[in-house]
């Protein structure tokens, strides 16, 4: 026996299959949550967006104009430069739609896709961070070797495989991001996994990215830190090794500093977020502290975009001096970047002198 349904009740059906975000619907009621979304949450954005964008375009023209010598962290500094630019650009999507009263007038392609680069930009920055971990490892414990297994070529290979993994990755996100008319209105809404009621794909979805793509890169960043400054200390006493060990735990030190103020919560919040809802599936008041907080570290993890520009003049000698130099040119009535610029500049240059008056170490003669 064949059975007919009409439009109303074929909604009705696709309704009850996968129920709204209720959250999101039910904006008349002034929870926490309401709040963060319509008004802490835009501000936020468009406050990462005036800083972070000049801040990134102008890393960008520091690395394709300024720089002449690439070398492989210049590489993998760049990629990274990339991604923050390219999530900032897709900014102005999620502002207007918050600022829109969670209202979506922009069609199914396009909330897919600024779900999906969201969700991705954060992996990106992750792995790319992780491989400048491993290219000073390498440098420093296998500076022989590394010529051979990283050369320039093979890192823009690798970040070409980054690209492509993360983007592998969110195809999950695609799937799960809906557009959905709320009921007894004509506002729709799209979707975030992260949110929806039923958990039995993004459970296991959001614990899989946790452990591949912050627990595995957190581990592998320190256990290439502490091994490459156990071998700085193993050398002989010099002031260039000295240079080189403070240098690198400031590295690892901005890179813990970074995991431990973004993606730790980050990635805490939103397990909280739908393990509560696993554990609770029929009880909204019991999720909205969890999706609260989430939300909130969405905010906090847009800055990211604006704290990588100095993360790169932390790792890179050469990007430093650049995009410091081209800051004073910018303000030349500024003392302060004159004096920095030309400080960058002096500290240079008596680099430049001391490598090439340094005396040749002799070779220890062979045990007879």
């Amino acid at each position: 026996m064949m059975m007919y349904l009409n439009a109303n009740e074929l909604d009705t059906v696709l309704v009850v299959i996968q129920t709204p975000e209720e959250d999101l619907c039910d904006l008349d009621t002034h929870h926490g949550l309401t709040v963060v979304e319509l008004y802490i949450m835009p501000a936020s954005f468009l406050t990462v967006f005036i800083l972070g964008l000049p801040l990134n375009l102008l890393s960008l023209w520091v690395f394709t104009v300024r720089l002449q010598r690439w070398t492989r962290s210049t590489v993998f500094l760049f990629n990274l430069t990339l991604a923050d630019t390219s999530w900032l650009l897709a900014l102005p999507f999620l502002i207007h739609y918050h600022l829109n009263h969670m209202h979506w007038n922009q069609g199914l392609p396009l909330c897919i896709a600024v779900r999906m680069f969201y969700h991705n930009y954060f992996y990106l920055s992750i792995f790319f961070v992780t491989c400048i971990s491993v290219d000073r490892y390498l440098a420093i414990v296998h500076p022989l070797r590394s010529l051979v297994l990283l050369d320039r070529r093979k890192a823009c290979l690798l970040c070409a495989a980054v690209w492509t993994a993360t983007l592998l990755l969110s195809i999950p996100v695609a799937r799960m991001t809906l557009i959905q008319t709320c009921p007894g209105s004509n506002r729709t809404v799209c979707t975030l996994y992260v949110l929806l009621r039923e958990t039995g794909e993004s459970l296991p979805y959001s614990l899989i990215c946790s452990i591949i793509g912050f627990l595995f890169p957190l581990l592998a960043i320190c256990y290439c830190g502490l091994r490459s400054i156990r071998e700085l200390r193993r050398r002989p006493l010099h002031p260039d090794h000295l240079n080189k060990k403070l240098r690198l735990r400031r590295l690892l030190g901005a890179v813990l500093v970074i995991f431990s103020s973004f993606y730790l919560p980050y990635h805490l919040s939103r397990n909280a977020a739908v393990v509560i809802r696993a554990i609770y599936p029929d009880s909204p008041a019991s999720w909205r502290p969890a999706d609260t907080a989430f939300v909130l570290e969405m905010c906090i993890c847009g800055l990211i975009t604006c704290v990588n520009p100095l993360f790169s003049c932390l790792t890179g000698r050469q990007f430093r001096n650049e995009f410091y130099g081209t800051i004073a040119a910018m303000f030349p009535r500024c003392p302060r970047m004159q004096a920095t610029s030309k400080g960058t500049q002096m500290n240079l240059r008596k680099r430049q002198e001391v490598s090439s008056v340094a005396p040749v170490r002799a070779l220890p003669a062979p045990r007879p």
